[in-house]
């Protein structure tokens, strides 16, 4: 401890020692009872050259105790959290199991218990800390290869190997402050996407890396054209331990119907006659089906996030036992008072009160633009996939919405007793909505991304393992196919089949996003 009080816990491995025995795996699994399958602290093995002249590096990964940590600023119930002494600890109490904190790590450090049903990972054992004992994984390694201690204390040995040595930290761009120091390791072994990744490890097949079903099913992501090259002089991972994908059809989906809960209201407007704006004139279609639309996908919206939670009988902790930097938790009271504004404006329509509902158009398409994209700031917070870290993700989402919005009441007026002009507003909407979302699809995925991960990932939809459904379900069957159908204003089937169409590839697309930004490995 330093003079003034100040500690800061960091480890350092040492792998000019590490002989990859894997007994801090299982000196960390015997002291926190982790069950099989799952790892605290795990050893991943790379193989580098070319015979004879091969070699096998060990990288000892675990949490990076960051002192910026990612997952301490999404989780919505501070079930996770930094203390005094820059252990990033966790209380299983207050764990909903959303899985966010597992977006957000870029260290793959988190994982669900199948006991508890909550997030776990490294604590650096901070109950043996509080008694005057070294971690677990410390005192086991056969070789000292693991130091551990304050790293603001110069005189002890963490700090005076980290100082002494060139000591590297695991992806530093990211900018989480980690404290976890490698020295003399493998300095590709230290970037999970720098080594090319098989089907097979040394005794085992690689479990699928996507946990979620549903379309497009991840496996262990193949190498790109240039590290297919290189395989032989980069060499590969011959062991690792299984990461499967935290979110699947649930977000998907809830994305899907939250842009069309948000889209009834951000199109009603343009549903009816062009003067909406500029009269008390609202058709049934804007002043009652759209409200309940929002009400009812809204309600859809908040199922499948409720049970997408590995514990959701405590969903009401975001209310309780909020966190206010976490998105989860803003996003929660925004849908809330979305909600109360679709109220207002459904009974507004059922009073036939116009001027109210003029009144209502500015805050009620304030707060559906807000329902709409706010993911896109709790995407951003999910540090680990950089796929998701643009700006255009909101703009996405916006888009979606009003297209998502407009098809589904254009389909309620198709199914009532509408005329084809009575839903020509809405028509137009959706057309307009669908050549955007063209242009901003080919704009984000065939132009420049901000990193290598964000690359591979778009790849994946371009021109991997997602191709087909991308350019086949989405580009041509969800947003060219409804268009053109649109554009012949024909007949009352042709424009349904265009609106459903526009529906189910606006599903797909949000579906196929999620599971490529999960599919690049982080560790």
């Amino acid at each position: 401890m330093t003079p003034g009080g100040r500690v800061r816990y960091a480890f350092a491995i040492d792998h000019r020692k590490c002989i990859g025995c894997h007994a801090c795996t299982v000196a960390c699994k015997t002291e926190h009872g982790v069950p099989l399958g799952n790892f605290r602290t795990w050893v991943k093995y790379v193989e580098r050259g070319e015979f004879p002249s091969v070699r096998r590096y060990f990288t000892v990964l675990r949490c990076n105790h960051c002192a910026h940590a990612p997952c301490v600023t999404i989780c919505p119930t501070s079930a996770l959290f930094t203390r005094r002494d820059g252990v990033v600890d966790f209380n299983k109490d207050r764990c909903i199991g959303c899985k966010s904190c597992m977006q957000a790590c870029p260290y793959d450090a988190l994982y669900i218990d199948p006991d508890t049903n909550t997030a776990a990972k490294c604590n650096f054992c901070a109950h043996r800390l509080e008694v005057g004992l070294e971690p677990a994984c410390v005192i086991v390694c056969p070789e000292q290869a693991i130091i551990a201690g304050d790293l603001d204390n110069a005189s002890s040995q963490i700090a005076r190997l980290v100082h002494r040595e060139p000591a590297e930290v695991r992806k530093p761009e990211q900018g989480t402050g980690p404290n976890v120091y490698y020295i003399g390791a493998d300095a590709a072994s230290l970037s999970p996407t720098a080594i090319a990744r098989g089907e097979t490890y040394l005794w085992a097949q690689a479990r699928a890396a996507d946990g979620g079903g549903g379309l497009g099913a991840a496996s262990a992501p193949a190498a790109t054209p240039g590290q297919a090259e290189a395989r032989g002089p980069l060499g590969q991972v011959t062991y690792d331990v299984p990461h499967p994908a935290p979110w699947g059809w649930k977000v998907s989906t809830y994305l899907w119907t939250k842009s069309i809960a948000a889209g009834s209201l951000l199109a009603a407007p343009f549903a009816g006659p062009p003067d909406t704006f500029h009269t008390k004139l609202f058709p049934w279609l804007s002043s009652l089906a759209a409200p309940l639309l929002a009400l009812v996908f809204l309600m859809l919206t908040a199922g499948l996030l409720t049970f997408d939670l590995r514990k959701p009988e405590r969903f009401h902790y975001i209310l309780l036992r909020p966190n206010w930097t976490s998105w989860l938790v803003r996003g929660t009271w925004i849908l809330m008072a979305f909600g109360g504004a679709s109220i207002v404006w459904f009974f507004a329509g059922r009073a036939d009160d116009h001027s109210l509902l003029h009144a209502l158009i500015l805050p009620c398409m304030v707060l559906a633009a807000a329902t709409a994209g706010y993911s896109a700031i709790l995407f951003g917070q999910c540090e680990g996939r950089d796929f998701w870290q643009t700006s255009l993700v909101f703009w996405q989402l916006l888009i979606s919405a009003v297209a998502a919005g407009a098809a589904s009441l254009l389909l309620i007026g198709l199914l009532s007793s509408s005329s084809l002009d009575e839903v020509r507003w809405a028509g137009e909407t959706l057309s307009i909505a669908l050549l955007a979302k063209l242009a901003l699809i080919l704009f984000e995925y065939l132009g420049p991304h901000g990193n290598q991960e964000a690359v591979r990932a778009a790849r994946l939809l371009t021109h991997g393992q997602f191709k087909t459904y991308f350019w086949i379900g989405v580009v041509l069957g969800g947003l060219l196919l409804p268009k053109f159908l649109l554009s012949l204003w024909a007949t009352r089937l042709g424009v349904a089949v265009a609106a459903g169409l526009a529906l189910a590839g606006l599903w797909l697309y949000e579906d196929l996003w999620v599971r490529a930004g999960q599919t690049v490995p982080l560790s």
